[in-house]
């Protein structure tokens, strides 16, 4: 009876054990199929996404759930492909990461990844032969698993996940999980960078039709300038931009345009072609770009201006027309990301095409000068045809007259009459020439030359200067007081420009037969009391060289007053 009951038990027990074991296969495949799902859920999740840092976070946070790690990370590699350029956490607080320090560059079990793209599963982070151990205030981290992130067979960054909650290590499984996950993200960065880009262009296409509106709307050169400059700051997300010009002569640009930062310190400097970046793209007529404008040991002009500054790029305007005419600068400040060649490709776009409505309106600029100097011929015609000649008759007829008066006081102020005639008649004759003045020769008068100065300064100041002269100028004052004369009021207007912020400038210039008189006023700041002086020295030492005075005052209106004075003989 013992021995029948027995044998009965056993196919019990058997049928027991496969009844577990089918449960056990069930869990399994129900497991699994949760996992599939929460895997298919990750990958539409990221999908979703079309803002890049957005998609990057949810990368992170998709494959930290999956494989229920504690900790997770995404490192994008960097342009020279051996560092990573952004590091992005699931796990730490702010706090946590404060303490640790700086984000990792790639060193030790990270680097591995990077110069051996392949997936790495360790159940000991510290057995491995490069690892590099952890910095002060990190945590402690056991397991491992890393994986490379592909985008179009280039490798784009790499998933790294620690320490399985459970005390567990990753298994195949979970490899295979995050390799799919590192796949659907390959083709969701790469949507989302097609669709930044996309969007680049837009705004670029849009910053170049306002720029041709306004050109074509008559604005003035130093207003398109500015709009150029603040578009392609704005687009790039840029600190400050910098519009440069070159220095006839000099081998140096000077900053016409500053937007963002410290304005009023770098507009009007000049800096060398050698050891700037503005230089650089200006000499090659190809961008220039630097990952720390201020630390670069090749940029060894003007630094203390970029202080704060860190990645940058300069770019030529004007290839398109065959002729660099000037540079824009674009910095950010340090410790942002890069100019990438996916962000100077459409910016060199952009800049071509403003370099090409600058031209235009260049021309139509020379244009309108070309129907000012034709009706000043006509001016010019009118004077000498009919005011000259007239003038001339009447002196004539009083200098006859003055032999048949016998009064002595009449006859004096008869003389005296045609003496003023005939000042006013080399006056006239002054006028003409200066309004005949076309080629280069003639164009080199100080009248000339003068207004050059000012028109030249309107793009620093942000307005035009009213400018006056008096006297004959261009036939009295000799040649090479007048090269003192123009250097001075390009000083003092560069001075005004960069130091006073003022709302308007008066600039008179006076030839008074024995000296030359030159007057600068403006509403500005006043004279800086710890501001230098170099400038002011030189204008000193100008005058004192010829004979004069520089005399700089502060009127009890405001504003500051340059009178400089030198005599001729």
């Amino acid at each position: 009876m013992g021995g029948e009951e027995k044998r009965s038990r056993i196919p019990q027990l058997r049928l027991d054990e496969l009844l577990e074991e089918l449960q056990a296969r069930i869990d399994a495949a129900r497991g699994t199929r949760d996992r599939v799902h929460s895997l298919l859920e990750a990958v539409l999740s990221v999908g979703r996404e079309l803002d890049l840092t957005q998609v990057l976070r949810r990368i992170v946070e998709a494959a930290a759930v999956l494989v229920d790690a504690r900790y997770a990370a995404l490192g994008v590699i960097g342009p020279d492909g051996e560092t990573l350029s952004e590091f992005l956490t699931v796990g730490l607080s702010e706090e946590e990461i404060g303490k640790i320090g700086p984000y990792p560059t790639g060193r030790g079990i990270l680097g591995e990844l990077i110069h051996h793209p392949e997936a790495l599963r360790l159940g000991d982070l510290s057995g491995h032969e490069a690892s590099y151990g952890f910095p002060a205030n990190h945590p402690p981290m056991r397991t491992f698993l890393g994986v490379p992130v592909r985008v179009r067979e280039e490798v784009f960054g790499n998933l790294y996940l620690t320490d399985k909650r459970g005390g567990e290590e990753f298994d195949a499984d979970d490899e295979s999980v995050i390799s799919t996950l590192a796949v659907a993200a390959g083709v969701a960065i790469d949507n989302a960078r097609l669709y930044e880009e996309a969007q680049g262009q837009h705004r670029w296409l849009s910053a170049s039709a306002e720029i041709t509106r306004g050109l074509l709307s008559g604005s003035a050169r130093s207003q398109v300038l500015e709009l150029i400059a603040q578009r392609a700051r704005e687009i790039t997300g840029s600190e400050l931009a910098d519009v440069s010009v070159p220095v006839p002569g000099t081998g140096a640009v000077r900053v016409e345009l500053a937007t963002g930062g410290d304005e009023a310190e770098r507009l009007g400097l000049v800096v060398p072609l050698e050891g700037s970046l503005s230089g650089e793209a200006f000499a090659h007529g190809s961008p220039a770009a630097t990952a720390d404008l201020a630390g670069d040991p090749r940029l060894s002009a003007g630094l203390r201006r970029f202080d704060g500054l860190g990645p940058a790029v300069a770019v030529p305007l004007g290839r398109a027309t065959g002729q660099v005419e000037g540079v824009l600068l674009l910095a950010r400040r340090s410790g942002e990301q890069p100019f990438t060649e996916r962000e100077i490709a459409p910016l060199l776009g952009f800049a071509d095409q403003a370099a090409l409505a600058l031209e235009l309106a260049e021309r139509r600029k020379d244009a309108e000068q070309l129907a000012m100097l034709e009706d000043r011929d006509r001016i010019a015609r009118d004077l000498h045809d009919l005011a000259i000649q007239r003038l001339f008759a009447t002196g004539m007829t009083l200098q006859s007259a003055a032999r048949f008066i016998d009064h002595s006081g009449a006859s004096e102020r008869v003389l005296r009459a045609v003496g003023d005639l005939d000042e006013t008649i080399k006056i006239i004759r002054s006028t003409i020439f200066g309004l005949r003045a076309r080629d280069e020769g003639v164009s080199r008068g100080l009248r000339a030359r003068a207004v050059g100065v000012v028109e030249e300064a309107q793009a620093a100041l942000g307005f035009a200067p009213r400018l006056s002269m008096e006297g004959l100028l261009d036939t009295d004052v000799p040649g090479e007081v007048a090269d003192h004369v123009v250097a001075v009021l390009g000083e003092a207007l560069s001075n005004a420009a960069r130091h006073a912020k003022a709302r308007w400038v008066e600039v008179a210039l006076r030839a008074t037969g024995a000296q030359v008189v030159l007057t600068v006023r403006d509403d500005g700041v006043g004279i800086p009391e710890q501001g230098r002086r170099s400038g002011l020295r030189n204008l000193a030492d100008r005058a004192e060289s010829l004979g004069g005075t520089l005399e700089l005052a502060s009127p009890p209106e405001g504003g500051t007053r340059l009178v400089w004075s030198v005599p001729f003989g």
